[in-house]
């Protein structure tokens, strides 16, 4: 047998190195955030089709956000809701919400994570309460099921329909309330085992806009009084224009987000401003905006040049950039 050179022994220590360095890396991505979605894909199959719903999707949200989630219809974020919320399992990926990795979990472990850690809204209002319950009652039966106290379930759940502003609806059941009372109603049950994230799914897209911008403030009610993180999926502008953060997915991948501040104008007075980022994610991938492709008629390559403080993209002409990215330098 011939004995291993020397030279090959730094070969595979070094490659082991790597590899633990790039495990490391991946460990504490997303350190400190109560919600981590890294490089998460989702592959559904079927009748001979794979559909990607996501593909390498990064998300980081911190405790106490209010996080609007907006994307074209099929763009991956329903998908990413449900595998947040334990009804759904990436293909690829890591997820971690509140410092449970959620592919790591049994069956047992996911039904006792959506109990406890997350609570969720659809935007069927049928699909939130139970119909045969009046408001208090479907509110108590999620502590019931944790195995809470009666006092402590009793008044849980009266304060919650209080802050919400649904303490009159109490003693209705769902037919006896208007849509934004339901909707308000199921957020406090998705609240009564005092969850970490609450997540809501389309909540106002049933509604008029009055009652849309009722529900909302319950839900920005529940992040600034109760202290529960919120992630809200919704196609309305009204909705998403009033978080301090938008994230935007597209084909996937989050594409974009729309960081939003109050500072004063030129007469002193407080308006709230907007700032688009395009996201660049942990392989370098940057989406561009369609409509700024579509304008330069950008297609199938371009041509990146680092200059002195930023880095120039043009779209590919037959070496007409090249030459003026040289005069730019």
């Amino acid at each position: 047998m011939t004995a291993p050179s020397h030279r090959e022994a730094p070969a595979a220590g070094g490659l082991a190195a790597l590899g633990a360095d790039a495990q490391r890396a991946r460990m504490s991505y997303g350190e400190g955030a109560l919600v981590v979605c890294d490089q998460v894909v989702r592959i559904y199959s079927g009748e001979g089709i794979e559909v990607q719903a996501l593909q390498g999707l990064d998300l980081l949200v911190d405790a106490g956000e209010l996080v609007a989630i907006v994307g074209a219809s099929g763009s991956g974020k329903s998908t990413l809701i449900n595998i947040l919320a334990g009804l759904d399992t990436p293909t690829a990926g890591r997820v971690r919400v509140a410092g449970q990795d959620l592919g790591a979990l049994s069956a047992k472990e996911r039904l006792v994570y959506r109990r406890r850690q997350v609570g969720f809204v659809w935007q069927q209002t049928s699909r939130n309460l139970l119909p045969y319950l009046s408001a208090k009652q479907n509110v108590v039966a999620p502590m019931w099921l944790a195995g809470s106290r009666r006092r402590l379930r009793e008044q849980r759940a009266t304060e919650l329909l209080e802050v919400l502003g649904v303490a009159h609806c109490a003693s209705r059941v769902p037919s006896r309330m208007s849509g934004g009372e339901q909707q308000r109603a199921a957020i406090a049950t998705a609240l009564a085992n005092d969850p970490k994230v609450l997540l809501a799914d389309e909540p106002t897209g049933e509604l008029d806009s009055h009652t849309a911008q009722e529900v909302f403030t319950a839900l920005q009610t529940a992040n600034a009084e109760l202290g529960v993180t919120v992630l809200v999926v919704t196609h309305d502008p009204a909705v998403s224009h009033q978080v301090r953060r938008t994230v935007a997915i597209r084909d996937g991948r989050t594409s974009s987000e729309t960081l939003r501040h109050d500072a004063p104008d030129e007469l002193g007075n407080t308006v709230r401003q907007a700032v688009e980022y395009a996201v660049l994610d942990r392989v370098g991938r940057v989406q561009l905006p369609r409509e700024m492709t579509e304008r330069h008629q950008m297609r199938n390559r371009v041509v990146l040049r680092s200059l002195d403080d930023h880095i120039g993209v043009w779209p590919d002409r037959g070496g007409e950039e090249e030459r003026r990215g040289e005069e730019e330098r």
